[in-house]
């Protein structure tokens, strides 16, 4: 009886012990944890497979846990029950400054332009736009396009034109008759033979009068056999009298020649000017540069061109690349301001001696802001314009003079500013022009001074109505 008490004893304190032990342990944990969650540490990262309770040592300042293989706890780790915080966001790039064609294109708003060749009938004239086309394409933002026009006797002056303007070129030839196939081989001796920069940049176009039709038209871009250089090229010392328009003594119709040019240009600015004025290097560049600044009279909400200086050097004289060069040759009388022996009205410019004494700058500027009015009524500035400026006329003929007059009467009413600028200019062919008597043509301007009179001035009148001071 007294064993089976003893044994009951034990086995009671065992249980007890056990019980102790259990609760002591649970304890002791739960300890752990709450030194855990206070010093930041992870419990993810404990691995409590492996926490020893054998080598528990019990201390006045709690329970110390010898684990092996454990993960150290990082102090960087969130707390237990506390959301992460999200990733700070990426370091902003810096802005850069906008590219000049970015400014452009913000400043214009313009669109870029199909440059697709077709074949279209234009009043009295059939047209093959976009006949032989430039290698090249161009954005409306991204530079100038020089527009003229000729006929395949003045083709001579593409290659100095365009190694002093080298952007686009767009030039519409007149080509009537026999004249037409002269004119196509004029085109390829220049893209084969010459300087690259004619393939690269030169797009041409071909009008003739539906009366003189050539007895062939090859399709768009023919030109696919190379040219034999060692011929010598149409364009070279032909004289007029030679000529299938001079033949059949046709006018030359000189406004659809700019207006054909015009209006395949793919960029929003344009220079109509004439084969024969070479211009001042670098204009195309230049020009936008000021256009992105965006300032002064270029803020102007009145419709603006900006007019270029013009002017004729001596025969044996070489074309100025330079203002200072040009001051220099206008001092010792081998340049002169344009027709000044033959109209000089018509490019009187206003501002022109203070523009010939103010000295070369670096960039170009805004010079003067002038108007077509009081002494400069019948100027006919050669100016970098845009798409939206009035046409010329197309009844009006290169023989009957004033071919530009009415173009600018309806800039003038428009109210149109004429920015002109500082260190651009134009220069003539070499070779000062001089008055001669023309009977033929005195005849054919009178014609032309009616038809101006009586029909299309009522006519502008009728469609941009009048301003006080504008003429035609």
């Amino acid at each position: 009886m007294y064993n089976n008490r003893k044994s009951f004893i034990v086995k009671s304190l065992i249980i007890l012990c056990l019980i102790y032990f259990a609760v002591h342990v649970i304890y002791s944990n739960g300890n752990i944890i709450t030194e855990l969650q206070l010093s930041g540490r992870s419990l993810a990262s404990l691995d409590t497979q492996n926490i020893e309770t054998a080598p528990l040592i019990q201390e006045a300042s709690g329970v110390q846990i010898t684990t092996s293989n454990s993960t150290k706890l990082q102090p960087s780790d969130p707390v237990v029950g506390e959301e992460k915080l999200p990733a700070p966001p990426p370091p902003e790039r810096p802005k850069t400054e906008p590219t000049v064609s970015e400014k452009i294109k913000e400043i214009t708003q313009c669109l870029d332009k199909p440059f697709v060749p077709k074949t279209q009938q234009r009043g009295d004239y059939w047209v093959l736009y976009n006949y032989i086309r430039a290698e090249r394409t161009f954005k409306c933002e991204e530079t100038v396009t020089y527009t003229t026009h000729a006929d395949y006797s003045f083709m001579d002056n593409l290659v100095p034109l365009l190694e002093r303007w080298r952007a686009p070129i767009s030039i519409a030839l007149h080509a009537p008759g026999t004249d037409f196939a002269y004119t196509l081989e004029s085109i390829a001796h220049l893209r084969d033979c010459t300087s690259s920069l004619v393939r690269e940049l030169v797009t041409f176009h071909i009008y003739f009068s539906t009366k003189h039709v050539p007895k062939e038209v090859p399709k768009h871009n023919v030109l696919d056999e190379p040219y034999n250089c060692s011929l010598t090229p149409p364009y070279l010392n032909v004289s007029s009298d030679q000529m299938y328009k001079a033949q059949k003594k046709l006018l030359y119709p000189v406004n659809v020649g700019r207006n054909v040019a015009r209006e395949m240009a793919q960029t929003h600015f344009i220079l109509p000017s004439d084969i024969e004025l070479y211009p001042s290097p670098n204009i195309s560049s230049k020009f936008l540069n000021l256009i992105a600044t965006n300032t002064g009279p270029l803020q102007s909400k009145n419709p603006k061109v900006y007019p270029l200086h013009l002017f004729e050097v001596s025969a044996n004289s070489q074309v100025p690349v330079t203002k200072t060069m040009l001051k220099d040759m206008l001092s010792n009388g081998t340049a002169l301001p344009f027709h000044k022996n033959l109209c000089p009205g018509c490019h009187n410019i206003p501002k022109a001696k203070e523009w010939q004494l103010a000295p070369e700058t670096k960039d170009l500027h805004v010079f003067h802001v002038g108007k077509r009015n009081g002494k400069f009524i019948h100027w006919e500035p050669i100016f970098i314009g845009t798409h939206s400026d009035p046409l010329y006329d197309e009844r009006l003929s290169w023989e009957g003079k004033s071919d530009k007059m009415t173009q600018g009467y309806a800039l003038c009413v428009l109210n149109y500013d004429f920015l002109i600028l500082d260190n651009a200019f134009l220069v003539h062919k070499p070779g000062i022009k001089i008055y001669k008597k023309d009977s033929k043509r005195a005849m054919l301007a009178g014609k032309t001074n009616q038809l101006i009179k009586k029909i299309i001035f009522p006519e502008l009148k009728v469609l941009y109505g009048v301003r006080k001071g504008c003429a035609v």
